[in-house]
């Protein structure tokens, strides 16, 4: 009897651990970058769904978006003899090319450090740095380097309380994604936590393809890079040369 209970108990616990889920909706899962493409935003929202009553307890969501990681190097400048020159330098494990969160409220409000730290939702955990330690002294410094570069381009934010919800039940928000997007699968991911704990985790991904001509001209300086190479070459002698007679035309007229 004892046992029969203890099984039941292993099936019922997964089940209690999901009381709440998350049904999600995206105003689209495909970006298609073209020669013209100057970002686009995605909508997201979505429901709670639910099993038992809503507990006492506030609901927080978080809707984090994140691009294919990449190794990348950091290095640092320092002047020497009036020389600006590199000095240390740290590889990176892996940076996110894109990475953006929303959240409700402010994120160390619904969000422990320790959930942080098992779900790499910050910024900066979703950086991995892991061999970087013995590189230089100050590791810290090259990540926040990192973080400060990518933000400055747009393609890191945080957007503390950017994501509505609705009774405990309905949420949305809106992410920008620039014009200076890496091809590849972006991770959606979703949070539900109340008091700082994850109760609940949605993914899904938006689909980021190059198209068109851009297509057509990555394909070809991966696959023929001696034929882009001339037909660049080509292309910037006939624009020196059209740009030439054009200045020739206006200084004799």
């Amino acid at each position: 009897m004892r046992r029969a209970l203890s099984i039941l108990a292993l099936i019922a616990a997964p089940l209690m651990g999901q009381a709440e889920e998350v049904v999600l909706g995206l105003s689209s899962d495909k970006v298609a970058i073209t020669a013209n493409f100057d970002g686009s935003d995605i909508l997201v929202f979505g429901a709670v769904k639910r099993e038992a009553p809503i507990p006492k307890e506030d609901l927080d969501v978080i809707v984090a978006i994140q691009g294919p990681s990449l190794p990348m190097t950091v290095r640092r400048k320092e002047r020497r003899l009036g020389i600006w020159v590199n000095t240390e330098a740290v590889e990176v494990d892996a940076a996110p090319s894109f990475y953006s969160v929303a959240t409700t409220r402010p994120l160390d409000q619904v969000l422990s450090n320790v959930e942080d730290l098992r779900h790499e939702v910050s910024i900066a955990r979703a950086i991995r740095s892991v061999g970087s330690a013995g590189q230089a002294k100050d590791v810290q410094a090259f990540t926040d380097a990192v973080i400060r570069i990518k933000k400055a381009n747009n393609t890191y934010s945080l957007h503390e309380g950017a994501v509505a919800l609705d009774e405990q039940t309905l949420f949305r928000t809106s992410i920008a994604l620039p014009s200076n997007l890496t091809e590849g699968d972006y991770v959606t991911r979703i949070f539900l936590t109340r008091e700082g704990q994850v109760v609940s985790e949605y993914k899904t991904t938006i689909d980021v393809r190059k198209v068109g001509l851009e297509r057509w001209l990555y394909t070809l300086s991966r696959e023929q890079p001696m034929w882009y190479g001339l037909m660049s070459l080509a292309i910037a002698i006939a624009a020196g040369w059209l740009a030439s007679a054009a200045f020739q035309v206006l200084r004799r007229g």
